[in-house]
């Protein structure tokens, strides 16, 4: 339905657009606005009814998502996984939260746009520019004003007073702060420290049985984690993030990195897996070159030359990990890594 379709008095009255004509006098006169269009809604109360119920429903949905939110915060725990097509594995506890918000806050954002667009007036109104400065009879007394409420506060004389207000006004913001410690615990240094100490046997991520040197064979990439950490265990997952480890055998003529080679054994080099940008796993490895690549922003690192940066965005090189032999034959570490695995921190040195 259109407005040609609409008797002439149920129409909404129309505004006064008064077109100024241009001429010689004026050549930049202002051609006025172009002829409203009225929509369903203002000429048909049942289709402004029907918006009024979809608005409604837009925002009741958004309600109910954010109760959702709420019970998926409080019931489902942290660490079940569940299987979405096409994408995978996700963590319950994310999707949940990530789509009852995505949905509580859309609704609330296409309710509000289908509310302006079809029920808030969308008459065009002109409306005259003025200085928005203020004049200077204006100013002159509110600078006036100013000078004798100064004046009569006496700050300049009761220093006491003056000076106790400014270290009140400077310490009540550390409230704020203090409150901060509740987002969480403290890292105390459990940043700086991982499962890896002297003796602990490295252990084949794929087939959970400690590694000797013959089962790393020169140009192959092999996953370690320490011995004892277990995927049931409560705290896995942390301790993998710090602990993981990459083995490559090379051949020892082609380490040019001093202590590199004084670390590792026959050519078998450890380091972490944990990439120093953004703390992503990397699993991509070159043999030629002896170069790993992280996927998730392309930072290279050469394993033939200390782990160093040769490519992308991360700033230090990856940690070695001092390994050795037993008398069992198998491979141990003979320490915890030097310096903290995974991204820069505030406290790394």
């Amino acid at each position: 339905m259109s407005s040609q379709d609409i008797p002439e008095e149920n129409l909404p009255a129309e505004q006064d657009r008064t077109v100024a004509v241009a001429d010689e006098k004026d050549p930049f006169a202002d051609p006025g606005l172009p002829p409203h269009e009225h929509r369903i809604q203002d000429i048909d109360e049942r289709a402004a009814k029907r918006s009024e119920r979809t608005v409604a429903l837009l925002f009741t949905v958004s309600m109910l998502a954010t109760i959702g939110f709420i019970a998926a915060y409080v019931t489902i725990p942290v660490d079940k996984s569940i299987f979405v097509f096409p994408i995978g594995h996700l963590s319950a506890l994310n999707f949940s939260l990530g789509l009852t918000l995505g949905i509580a806050l859309f609704c609330i954002g296409a309710g509000a746009v289908h509310w302006a667009r079809t029920l808030m007036s969308d008459v065009e109104i002109a409306d005259e520019r003025h200085p928005i400065e203020a004049a200077p009879e204006v100013k002159a007394k509110v600078m006036a004003d100013f000078r004798q409420g100064a004046k009569e506060s006496a700050l300049g004389r009761r220093k006491l007073i003056r000076n106790t207000m400014l270290g009140a006004l400077t310490l009540v913001p550390l409230s704020g702060v203090v409150l901060l410690r509740d987002l969480g615990p403290l890292p105390e240094t459990k940043l700086r420290h991982t499962l890896w100490k002297k003796g602990k046997l490295l252990v084949n991520m794929n087939t959970n049985e400690p590694l000797r040197p013959s089962d790393v064979a020169v140009g192959s990439l092999t996953f370690a984690k320490p011995e004892g950490l277990e995927e049931h265990d409560h705290d896995f997952q942390n301790e993998i993030a710090k602990a993981a480890l990459m083995i490559v055998r090379l051949q020892p003529g082609d380490i040019k990195d001093k202590r590199e080679l004084e670390w590792s054994h026959e050519g078998i080099v450890a380091y972490s897996k944990i990439c120093t940008h953004v703390g992503c796993p990397i699993s991509l490895y070159e043999q030629q070159t002896h170069h790993v690549l992280c996927p998730c922003h392309q930072s290279t690192f050469d394993l033939s030359d200390g782990a160093r940066v040769i490519f992308g965005p991360a700033g230090h090189a990856l940690p070695q990990l001092r390994i050795g032999v037993n008398d069992e034959g198998y491979l141990e570490a003979l320490g915890d890594f030097e310096e903290p695995v995974g991204p820069a921190f505030w406290e790394r040195g």
